[in-house]
């Protein structure tokens, strides 16, 4: 038998819906890890318009034990400063009941529930009442893997504690194909979500649907032309250092970019299914140079490995007509019109002299 459906309260001054309309922008680093790298994010997104909360990764839940773990309570006192300091609101990140009652200690505005305790009710309890007496505001990640139910009874245990300032967030969900997300957005169950509760805010953490810069634009606007009310970020003053998530953390100015292009897109006519189509070939475009990365680092580790045993017994001048074939097999595949011929002689050519200089063959050039 189909449990019935409960009414999620939302308070009418929500915290994560603009009266105005205007988007909800939340960003930060993936992990607070000094108090300096806090203070320099926070002043700089302090002068990106529309971020208005500052949030920061205190407990980091890993699947291997022996990955960064987060800075724990320390990091708290870190966001009271930048608090104190920028009067950006400030939120965490929580996965059970001892995370909520230090972030509460802490002064946090701000609370989101792990992805990870969204999925597991005994956790959820055990936070909501942590939570209960208190009026603090509080986002829901998604599951981890896609269970639209487990995220209705996260929201529906919190009420249950009398809490009303609520929003969801869309981080994606881990599926057996993701690709090429980092956590597949299943637009479906935030739309039906946003169906059944169209009184409760929903945002999107785009940086962890997208895993990588490159996404980071359709994935934001794709969201917001669904509907939803603010957006996640995660920014770094120095984003190839950060001790969790480089690939997808922007330097404050880049998320300025960012967010000017989101709030500023316009839909004229004819262009937008064009704008879609170009992002769809940049992804496509971005996964060969990556397949295409992989497969010539492979190559070499080969080479190397051919390297330390000298095939002596290999004849050069076999050597090189196997090159000159292999040469005429792919100009077979370039274009009518030659497009293309000199980037395959140039690829081809180089991995003769990588394969000449591994083994020591000495064969000639191809033509």
């Amino acid at each position: 038998m189909k449990a019935s459906r409960t009414t999620i309260n939302v308070a009418p001054q929500s915290s994560f819906r603009n009266p105005d309309g205007t988007l909800v922008l939340i960003a930060g680093p993936c992990s607070a890890e000094s108090e300096e790298q806090m203070l320099k994010t926070a002043r700089q997104l302090k002068t990106v318009k529309g971020i208005s909360v500052f949030r920061a990764g205190i407990w980091k839940s890993r699947t291997r034990p022996d990955s960064f773990k987060g800075v724990g309570t320390e990091g708290l006192q870190w966001l009271e400063m930048v608090k104190k300091e920028t009067g950006l609101r400030t939120a965490c990140e929580v996965a059970n009941a001892q995370h909520a009652e230090q972030a509460l200690k802490h002064s946090v505005d701000i609370l989101t529930i792990s992805g990870r305790a969204t999925v597991n009710p005994f956790a959820m309890e055990e936070i909501a009442a942590a939570l209960q007496g208190t009026n603090i505001p509080v986002l829901v990640n998604n599951p981890v893997y896609p269970n639209l139910e487990l995220w209705i009874g996260a929201l529906e245990r919190l009420q249950q504690a009398g809490l009303m300032d609520m929003g969801a967030i869309n981080r994606g969900f881990s599926t057996d194909e993701q690709y090429p997300y980092r956590n597949h957005p299943r637009w479906d169950h935030m739309l039906q979500l946003k169906e059944l509760y169209p009184e409760l805010p929903v945002l999107c953490d785009a940086a962890h649907i997208a895993g990588r810069r490159s996404l980071l634009y359709p994935v934001s606007q794709k969201a917001v032309d669904l509907g939803a009310d603010g957006l996640l970020f995660e920014a770094h003053i120095n984003p190839p250092a950060a001790l969790s998530s480089p690939q997808h953390q922007l330097l404050p100015q880049e998320l300025d970019l960012l967010v000017n292009a989101v709030a500023s897109k316009v839909k004229l006519a004819g262009t937008t299914e064009l704008v879609e189509q170009l992002d769809e070939l940049s992804q496509q475009m971005e996964s060969l140079d990556d397949e295409l990365l992989e497969l010539l680092l492979r190559r070499t580790a080969m080479s190397k490995k051919m390297s330390e045993h000298r095939m002596g017994d290999v004849q050069p001048n076999r050597q090189a007509q196997r090159w000159q074939k292999q040469l005429n097999d792919w100009l077979q595949h370039t274009t009518p019109n030659g497009a293309g011929k000199s980037l395959v002689a140039a690829v081809l050519q180089e991995l003769q002299q990588q394969n000449t200089r591994s083994t020591g063959l000495g064969a000639s050039a191809v033509a």
